[in-house]
This record gives structure tokens, sequence and C-alpha cells, in this order.
């Protein structure tokens, strides 16, 4: 069973798993997630419960007892158990968060920022996340390099409006330190309510200084796609901020009114694009691909499962340049990874991020939740995407120029204006057809 972003289940198969795939791997803190297969286990008999609805951990844990590894003695679970019960100086505690707290610490140890259980509470608010309830501050984050990252602040949220790029490094939220946070504990902390704030103590890529930056939270609402004919050429535009439920269809809308005019080129600019779904990544590099692979995907065990070009392929042989940078990212780097490797078109700008990797989430039966790295993309050549990135074949140090204007609107504050896009204005020098 397929799920879409507002949890409408679309019957798939006869595992009745939930399999929506969801691509940006990354937490963006509206809550924008990614790289995500959504599944749901089957519904375990009601007597794991007491009566009073909580679970019953003894029954739980005796559910896999046919599972344990002869190498491993759970009688040394249980001594830890009775001498944290017995001897810890805060009693009582609490056998539910005791035993959803060795969980957590059991899927921490496969040292994946990616991987991770949820306690019922946690997983209920994970799925909203999946549902597109967001509220935050507009900046998706990751860890790179052993620190908190800032992978893409969407546009126009408010983490782009208070100053935050691609690279940017987290090093304290709200004052506390981040160097050893879990990605999820960061992620909870930045989330809030809106009109709430945060401070997020940064530096910035390549720079030693050290700034607070203070952002008002708020409901984050992106238009995924922008279009149009760049001014005084017959050149198609098109930005696709992320890859959500409803990309799709705005992107078949701009393509089909871009058409109308019958452009020479076309420029698709994906710069910090976290990415987002699957199959909407899927269906956008299809429009230039006729033909063939799009990604491939590979687990542990090197079963290669591979995603094909379909879909009306209206773009193809239109001259096309792809903008990328340092937060395009998973399925937008799937797009550019394909158009790249079949020769479709040139992809101008900076390293990509190099997110490529897919997460399944399943929603178990006692209402928690477990996310676990599954499998890695590969471009139609066999490239790794993840840790890697795709490189352009232009490639740009910079793609707006350091160099802009104020000016004061009518509430008496100042817009940054005529800011010069070197990147599109590279894009319309390559397409001067």
């Amino acid at each position: 069973m397929n799920l879409d972003i507002n949890n409408t289940p679309i019957q798939k198969n006869k595992k009745n798993r939930l399999m929506y795939i969801f691509l940006s791997l990354f937490f963006l803190i509206v809550a924008f997630f990614g790289g995500v297969v959504v599944g749901s286990t089957s519904i375990v008999k009601n007597e794991i419960f007491n009566d009073g609805g909580e679970v019953n951990i003894s029954k739980i844990i005796n559910l896999y007892s046919k599972t344990r590894s002869e190498e491993v003695s759970f009688d040394q679970y249980w001594e830890v158990w009775n001498k944290i019960k017995k001897g810890y100086v805060d009693q009582p505690v609490d056998d539910v968060d005791l035993f959803y707290g060795s969980i957590v610490g059991m899927v921490a140890s496969l040292d994946d920022p990616h991987s991770v259980y949820f306690p019922p509470k946690e997983a209920k608010e994970f799925s909203k996340d999946l549902a597109g309830e967001f509220e935050g501050i507009g900046a998706e984050i990751g860890i790179r390099d052993n620190q908190l990252t800032i992978i893409a602040p969407l546009p126009g949220s408010p983490a782009e409006n208070a100053g935050l790029k691609p690279r940017d490094k987290v090093l304290a939220i709200d004052g506390e330190d981040t160097s050893s946070m879990k990605l999820d504990f960061a992620v909870s902390k930045i989330r809030g309510p809106r009109n709430s704030e945060v401070t997020l103590t940064i530096t910035h890529n390549g720079y030693e200084t050290v700034e607070d930056v203070v952002i008002k939270r708020d409901k984050i609402n992106v238009p995924t796609i922008e279009s149009k004919i760049v001014e005084d050429t017959n050149i198609a535009y098109l930005r696709i901020s992320y890859f959500n439920q409803d990309t799709w269809f705005d992107f078949d809308k701009a393509v089909r009114e871009l058409l109308k005019e019958s452009p020479k080129g076309f420029v698709l600019d994906l710069r910090s694009n976290p990415g987002g779904f699957l199959e909407t990544s899927i269906d956008v590099a299809s429009e230039w691909i006729k033909q063939g692979i799009i990604v491939s995907e590979k687990n542990g065990k090197d079963i290669v499962l591979e995603h094909k070009s379909r879909g009306s392929h209206r773009l193809a042989g239109l001259p096309t340049v792809v903008l990328v940078d340092e937060g395009t990212a998973s399925g937008s780097e799937i797009v550019a990874g394909a158009l790249q490797d079949y020769g479709v078109a040139k992809i101008v700008g900076m390293q990509t991020y190099g997110k490529g990797s897919v997460q399944d989430f399943e929603v178990l039966f006692d209402g928690s939740g477990l996310k676990l790295t599954i499998a890695k993309w590969f471009t139609p050549k066999d490239r790794a995407i993840d840790g890697q990135g795709i490189e352009p074949d232009i490639i740009l140090e910079e793609m707006f120029s350091p160099i802009y204007s104020e000016v004061e609107n009518a509430d008496g504050e100042f817009d940054i204006v005529d800011v010069d896009d070197i990147g599109l204005k590279k894009a319309l020098d390559i397409l001067d057809i």
C-alpha cells in the first residue's frame, strides 16, 4: 500500500506495507524528510497491552525470543535491567522508558544518523511530518564530517531570511553544544511552534567567525515550482525547490505553459533542492530521457532495483542546463545524475551534497517506529551518489555575486535586490542559440 503525503492509502501490494518513497534523507526543520520508504507492521494481538492500554514490556520482549543470537546472552540485558531497577538513585524507574531507551541505544549503535528508533510519542510526531504538517525554520539539516550542518534553507523561509546557507556548521542550539547531539534530538530542539524563537550558533562555510543567529519559527509554505521565459531571451527557466506530492502537478502545468512559447533552450534550477519524493524525481528526469534507467537501488546484499524512464518525454532533445550547488541533495541529485549520464543536459554549478541513501520507516504494533537505512542510490552509469555527489560539467566557485544593493521598502525595512545570478548567466551563455 502506498501512502501519499496526506496519508491517503494507495493500494500497491498484498503485504499491506505502506510503500511511499520519500527521498531527501535529511531532516528539514519544518519536518521535510527524504529517502523514506514508509511501512507498517502487521497488528499484533491486544494481549501485549495491559488493561490500562499501556505496553506490557515482558510480552513485547517474548515476541522476539526466537530471534535471539547464540552469541548474545540476554541474561546480561536483564542483569543490567534489574540493577537499574534496584540500585539507581532516582527511583522509581519507569519500565516503559527503560525499555524504549534500550532500543534507541541499539539503533544508535549502527552509527548511522539516518537510522532512528522512535518511541510512540516521537513516532507520532514523525508521522505528522510525513503528512506535511510543518512549522519551523525551514532548513534541512544533516550530519557532515561529524558536525551538525545546514544542507539547504528553503527559499523564502525564516532560515534563509536569517542568512543561513548550505554547509553552515551549527555549533550550538539555544546555547547547548551540538558536537555529540544525535540528528533527531537536534531536530526536536530546533523545531517549535510558530512565532517562537531559536538561537543557532553557527560558522559559515569557509569562515572561522562564530555568530549567534536568532530565528523566529513560522509556518512553512514555499511554492515548489517557479517558472518563466527569461526576459529578452527565448529560454525557459524552471526552478524546483523540493519534490513533494504536488510538485509533479505544478511541474506538469509549468512545462505545458512554457512549451507554448516554443523555447529554444531550458534551464532547470535545482540549487538548494534537498530532494523529496523519489517517484516525483523519476517523473521529472523522464521528461528528458526517453528510455532507460533513471536510478538504481542497491541494498546490503547487492540486490538491484532499477527505476526506469516513463511518461511523455516532452523535453527530450531540448538543449538544457541544470544548475546545482552544495544544497542540491538526494532526489535532485538523482535528476542531475541521470541527465548528466545520458548527456541530455550540462550540469553547471558546485559539487552537490552527496545524499544517496533511502530509509524504511515502519510503524510498529505499539505505535513506536523504526527508520532504517536499507539501500543506496546509483546513477544510470552506476556512479554512487551517497558520499560522492554529482560533479558539474562546468564548475562555478560562486553561484551569486556577493555584490548587491539594498532598497528601502514601504515599511522602512531594506530588501536585497539586484543579486547577480552568476549561475543563470552562465546557463544562458551556454544556451545562446
